[in-house]
């Protein structure tokens, strides 16, 4: 087929002349590929799929019972622009009772259509060609990705288990923070599940000043703790005069195809931020945000679900340390975070985390996600499909049944 002019149109941040032609296969394709294809040569056999990192529950009932009322509501049916003064005041309420943060709705607080489209603005406001964000390795990429797609430059720390999943802000050069202007932090943190600590985050307070960067802490998982009470970034002394925090109701509430987060902190970087949106959208609908203050004003419900995730992750870890795996429950977020093992004894090499979990979905038919960033790693994501404490029982007891019979290496 004759090559269109419009290949010659593409912008060079997506592949320029060359969008199309690529043929690298990335690893959610690849891990997509090697499940349709076991599905299809294993159909005896249930695929366990522990791949997907979102909820596998509904909205709570009255979370969608205010949906329903509020959708026949003529007066949601228009734009909400940069946001509805109802779901901002659920929010400052919200945060003062969750986390002790104090926010002004009118000025420190705006939503956003999910987690992800917040990072993505973010450097529209902040990044010139030249510039530069630092974020972690692993993490999730957006941020960096469109930082990239504005001419600037990404560099990553990575997390490692010897220093309990926190970067190393002095391993950062002078160079690198000269020209270095947003610092990205994701805590609790995916894939690893660690959480950060007030030390921490004071640390990184007195590192921004320091050294001029504005925080972006990305707390989509913030709420989903374990043991004692979530840490906000903006707790802390001074962190508003540096920094940002993203929260969403994806993770907290089951709500993930509602497409509703926020963004709070910093008075001027939530204006650029507001302002800068408005070029991109229109605001989410307005009965989205109405049901979502309902959901705010019941953080109960998260703590029902961080329950679950809290149970299912204790038995997984339980099921693979008898294998051999350093299977450690984290402190927070759904995922378990594993080394890959070496191999099989007397049979395949795994060189990476990849490695691994093509053996997985293809032999054994467990879909987990490959982490290669910072050595060879695997993430587990317990929102497996189970209505019942029994149903989760059974799936775990059925992952060990599938895995018990492979002499790992390790």
């Amino acid at each position: 087929m004759q090559e269109s002019y419009l290949q010659e149109l593409f912008a060079e941040r997506i592949g320029g002349r060359n969008y199309g032609k690529d043929t690298a296969v990335y690893k959610f394709e690849k891990i997509r590929r090697a499940r349709d294809a076991a599905v299809a040569a294993r159909p005896d056999l249930a695929l366990i799929d522990m791949g997907v990192g979102e909820p596998d529950g509904m909205a709570y009932p009255g979370v969608v019972n205010a949906l329903s009322e509020q959708a026949a509501m003529p007066e949601n049916r228009g734009y909400s622009d940069n946001g509805l003064p109802e779901f901002k005041e659920a929010v400052a309420q919200y945060m003062a009772r969750v986390y002790g943060v104090d926010l002004d709705p009118a000025s420190e607080i705006t939503h956003a259509v999910g987690a992800k489209n917040a990072l993505a603005f973010l450097p529209t406001c902040f990044i010139n060609p030249g510039d530069a964000v630092i974020t972690t390795a692993p993490g999730y990429p957006v941020l960096g990705t469109h930082c990239r797609w504005y001419g600037g430059d990404v560099y990553t720390l990575p997390l490692l288990e010897e220093n309990a999943y926190l970067p190393d802000l002095s391993s950062l050069t002078d160079e690198q923070l000269a020209k270095a202007k947003i610092l990205l932090f994701n805590y609790p943190n995916n894939p690893t599940g660690a959480v950060a600590t007030p030390e921490f985050f004071e640390e990184v307070v007195a590192f921004a000043k320091q050294h001029k960067l504005l925080v972006v802490q990305d707390a989509a998982y913030a709420a989903l703790v374990f043991e004692g009470q979530p840490l906000s970034f903006l707790s802390i002394p001074g962190a508003k005069e540096v920094g940002v925090e993203i929260h969403s109701m994806s993770k907290a509430f089951n709500m993930t195809g509602w497409r509703l987060a926020w963004i709070c902190g910093n008075e001027l970087a939530v204006r650029a931020f507001a302002d800068t949106k408005d070029n991109f959208d229109s605001g989410q609908f307005k009965a989205i945000q109405m049901a979502s203050t309902y959901a705010l004003q019941h953080p109960e419900i998260t703590e029902e679900i961080a329950d679950k995730y809290n149970r299912r992750l204790a038995m997984l870890a339980d099921a693979l340390s008898t294998m051999g795996f350093e299977a450690k429950k984290p402190a927070a977020s759904f995922f378990l975070y594993v080394r890959a093992p070496r191999g099989v004894v007397g049979g395949q090499r795994f060189d990476t985390g990849e490695d691994f979990s093509q053996f997985l979905i293809r032999e054994k038919l467990i879909c987990a996600v490959p982490w290669d960033d910072a050595g060879a790693y695997i993430r587990f994501s317990v929102t497996f499909q189970a209505a019942s404490l029994e149903e989760e029982k059974d799936i775990v007891r059925e992952i060990g049944a599938r895995l018990s019979d492979v002499p790992f290496e390790f």
